[in-house]
């Protein structure tokens, strides 16, 4: 009997996620629950019991993205190791405008890994940690180049990047728009002149 309800349950949850992910892409991270439910063939409580909190089912509907940049990051530090001058800083910046194109593309993810109140991302949020450790091979690779201020942290560009995709999200080209405001982040709002 024990056996079959885990079957069960194991079995509600992946139809569970399956319609989540259909309905976040379709209409972002107000996706209804009571919608998920009811396409999924559950009630209110099973979703709720599988995915305590939205931001639960967002990050369970964002984590095969997640790894794809988590991944991508280690790529890029696993290339960047031959050192060549300039391949940090390259590397970091390659990696960023991934995190935010995946972010204005992928409804749903800025949300994911956005703050909340009372939340802390390093330690409540797995998309956002995961990202983090991903990212501080690129950062300190970047950082020794002195191609980085010296405070900045990969949760500082994490949380960047989820500006830049919430901020862009209505605009009627969203991915062009937050990869000209990424440069221009990039390339500084004042630049000294030498």
């Amino acid at each position: 009997m024990v056996e079959r309800q885990r079957a069960d349950a194991r079995r509600n949850y992946e139809r569970i996620l399956a319609v989540a992910e259909e309905e976040v892409a379709a209409k972002g991270a107000d996706a209804s629950l009571e919608q998920i439910a009811r396409v999924a063939g559950v009630g209110s409580a099973t979703v709720r019991r599988h995915f305590p909190t939205r931001r639960a089912l967002l990050e369970a509907v964002s984590q095969q993205r997640i790894e794809a940049l988590c991944a991508r990051a280690r790529e890029l530090a696993d290339r960047k190791s031959n050192n060549r001058a300039g391949e940090g800083r390259k590397a970091l910046l390659e990696w960023l405008g991934e995190v935010v194109a995946y972010c204005v593309t992928a409804r749903g993810l800025a949300a994911a890994l956005s703050y909340d109140e009372g939340h802390d991302p390093l330690g409540g949020n797995s998309c956002a940690a995961a990202l983090i450790e991903a990212g501080e091979p690129l950062l300190r690779s970047a950082a020794r180049e002195g191609a980085v201020a010296p405070r900045t942290t990969v949760e500082d560009l994490i949380t960047l990047a989820v500006g830049l995709a919430l901020a862009t999200e209505h605009h009627p080209e969203p991915t062009a728009r937050a990869e000209a405001l990424l440069a221009l982040t990039v390339a500084g709002i004042s630049p000294e002149r030498g």
